[in-house]
């Protein structure tokens, strides 16, 4: 008796996801670090540098 399809899928999909995510560690993002904007607003008192405010118009 073989496996039932169910049982098939199911090993697939754990072997495709596992390869899918392997594959992604091996790639990096060109995507900038997250910074909060409470982190940003400190590093700018840090450095003595005013947020510039933007114009209402």
């Amino acid at each position: 008796m073989g496996l039932s399809m169910n049982r098939k899928k199911k090993i697939n999909d754990t072997l495709k996801s596992k390869a899918k995510k392997a594959n992604a560690k091996l790639h990096s993002s060109n995507k900038p670090k997250y910074i909060s904007k409470a982190e940003r607003a400190r590093l700018e008192l840090d450095a003595g540098i005013e947020a510039p405010i933007p114009d209402p118009e």
